[in-house]
C-alpha cells in the first residue's frame, strides 16, 4: 500500500473524530513514514512497518478522551430548524427519561465493576487479618497445648491462603481492567464510526 492510500484509509477510519485530532494523527504517521523512507526503506515497506489501519486506529482512540469524542458527535454541524426544535421539545417526555436511565445504568455498571475489584481485596485482607488473629488466639487458648497448636496452624494456613489469594486477585483485577479498556475502546469505536 502506498503512503497516500494509507493516509486516505486512516482518514476514513477516523472520520468521526474532530478535525484537529485527525490532522495531528495524519501528520504524525506521515512523518513516521517519511522518516523510514529517508532511512532507505521502500514506500510499501515503510507503510507496512507502521502497522495496520485497525491497530493505529485503536491506538489513536485510546489517547482521545471519551468526552471529546462524544462532544464531536453530539455537536450539531448546522443550526436546528424550527420543526426539529418543536419535535425535540415535544419528544422530551420520552427521550429524556430514556437518556437519563441509560446514563444511570452505565454509571451503575461502572461502579459495580470497581466494587467487585475492591471487594476481592477486602476478602483477601480479612483472610490475612484472620490469620494473625488465629495466631494471637493461640496465646489465649485455655484448652491446652493442642488447641494452641491448632490455632497456630490455622493462622499460618490463613496467612498462606491470603498470599495466594492476593496473587490470584491481582490476575483477576488485571483481567477486569483489560476487559474494561477494550469495552471502552469498543464504545469509542462505535461513537467514531468509520471503517
Amino acid at each position: 500500500m502506498t503512503k497516500q492510500e494509507f493516509l486516505f484509509q486512516l482518514t476514513d477510519s477516523l472520520s468521526g473524530l474532530h478535525e484537529d485530532d485527525i490532522k495531528k494523527s495524519l501528520d504524525y504517521y506521515t512523518e513516521m513514514i517519511d522518516d523510514r523512507i529517508e532511512d532507505g526503506m521502500a514506500e510499501e515497506d515503510a507503510v507496512a512497518a507502521v502497522g495496520t489501519i485497525e491497530e493505529i486506529r485503536s491506538k489513536i482512540l485510546e489517547d482521545v478522551p471519551m468526552a471529546r469524542i462524544v462532544k464531536e458527535k453530539i455537536t450539531p454541524k448546522r443550526d436546528f430548524k424550527a420543526g426539529e426544535i418543536v419535535l425535540l421539545v415535544l419528544g422530551a417526555p420520552i427521550w429524556l427519561p430514556l437518556l437519563l436511565a441509560f446514563i444511570i445504568v452505565g454509571l451503575a455498571l461502572y461502579l459495580v465493576f470497581w466494587v467487585i475489584i475492591m471487594s476481592l481485596y477486602v476478602v483477601d485482607l480479612s483472610v490475612f487479618v484472620s490469620g494473625f488473629a488465629a495466631i494471637a488466639g493461640a496465646f489465649f487458648a485455655s484448652n491446652g497445648f493442642m488447641a494452641a497448636m491448632f490455632f497456630i496452624g490455622a493462622g499460618l494456613f490463613l496467612l498462606g491462603l491470603s498470599v495466594l489469594l492476593f496473587f490470584g486477585f491481582n490476575q483477576v483485577s488485571k483481567g477486569m481492567l483489560f476487559l474494561s479498556k477494550h469495552i471502552g475502546l469498543g464504545i469509542k469505536k462505535a461513537f467514531v464510526g468509520g471503517r
